[in-house]
């Protein structure tokens, strides 16, 4: 089986990858490791929609996968997901993309420039049809997460009144810089995927002592274990 994780960074997932052997350095953003006959492509694809895109993008240009894996950490805007939670986010899109009128916001599919279910978007939204599919009998640690809706943004939120008006906008449970970008190049390259993410903060007025980055990162990576193991 060849599988392709993707993060955002190598410190979100280096636990987990730190318990396979590792089979080749193949360059700054890519690594391959062996779990048993899985190959497990490592490909770090840096923060952002920008960087994901392109990265993600060349890398499915030239290989073939089996399974693609976006893992990372997350905000989430709901005090019911606990902080550390490991979450399957089955639907994901980009509410700022657009244009303001006047007080009001007009996404692309508003202004006529994309058909609402113009490929790989279904109704504006970017739905992952592996969530409700075969792949999630296949994968039982991921049956036990708990589905998600997220958005993908290029600034994180942390004034009261930027997030009041995100809410507004995009009701959504949790909040990523890469998530649409991985979905976007996996469902138009037809590769199954999942995205999961642990929630380390909630999304609100900047406070970082309220976060709880070492728990999510503990429990993404024991997620990721449990995954390849089962």
């Amino acid at each position: 089986m060849n599988l392709l994780l993707v993060s955002a960074t190598y410190f979100e997932i280096r636990p987990f990858l730190d318990q396979l052997p590792l089979v080749e350095k193949k360059s700054e953003q890519l690594f391959t490791f062996r779990y048993k006959d899985i190959l497990i492509d490592a490909l770090i694809a840096g923060i952002g929609m920008v960087s994901t895109a392109y990265f993600l993008g060349s890398r499915l240009s030239q290989k073939r996968y089996d399974l693609a894996l976006n893992a990372g950490v997350a905000g989430t805007f709901k005090k019911s997901i606990p902080l550390g939670s490991v979450v399957n986010v089955v639907e994901d899109w980009i509410p700022e993309f657009g244009a303001e009128d006047g007080d009001n916001f007009l996404s692309v599919f508003d202004l006529g420039f994309y058909e609402p279910d113009t490929p790989p978007f279904t109704n504006g939204r970017l739905i992952n049809p592996e969530s409700a599919g075969k792949e999630m009998i296949n994968y039982k640690a991921l049956g036990k997460l708990q589905k998600v809706s997220g958005i993908t943004s290029n600034t994180i939120r942390g004034s009261a009144a930027s997030v009041e008006k995100i809410k507004r906008l995009a009701p959504a449970d949790i909040e990523s810089m890469e998530g649409a970008a991985f979905f976007y190049a996996c469902f138009s390259s037809e590769i199954p995927c999942f995205q999961i993410r642990s929630i380390s903060n909630r999304v609100e007025e900047r406070d970082k002592t309220q976060w709880d980055i070492n728990l999510a990162l503990k429990n993404l990576n024991k997620t990721l274990w449990q995954l390849i193991t089962h």
